[in-house]
């Protein structure tokens, strides 16, 4: 394969890059700029201390699952995308990946559901208990 270039001053020049006979190219190999796992590791350190900050302040309940959860799926989902290179795959491998753990999420929170309608259907039919 042969590609001809113009210098600055107009003139032709042929380039002559074909692989030799016999040889494979390779894959390139990507590295990606060490701001971008800095960045990340700081976001990671605040939401830990956003997390440890829900306790300390004795945050009690739904809201304090709530914000622990919602930190930790944060934290996971830089961890994944950033450190596990997930963000540079394919789609279809970010669905094999992704999708089944959000499918269980789901089955346990309809599997939530059932378990009070099934305790208030008992309670309602047979009684409170002896």
């Amino acid at each position: 394969m042969a590609e001809a270039t113009l210098d600055g001053h107009g003139h032709g020049h042929a380039v002559h890059d074909a692989p030799a006979a016999g040889v494979v190219p390779t894959e390139a190999h990507q590295e990606h700029p060490i701001k971008l796992y800095m960045v990340v590791w700081g976001w990671l350190f605040v939401l830990s201390a956003c997390s440890y900050a829900v306790d300390y302040f004795g945050l009690h309940g739904y809201l304090r699952w709530s914000l622990i959860l919602i930190f930790m799926m944060l934290k996971a989902g830089l961890i994944v995308a950033v450190f596990m290179h997930m963000a540079w795959e394919r789609l279809a491998m970010m669905y094999a990946i992704i999708v089944p753990p959000v499918l269980v999420l789901v089955f346990t929170l309809m599997m939530v559901f059932e378990a009070d309608y099934t305790l208030f259907t008992r309670i309602t039919f047979f009684g409170s208990g002896p």
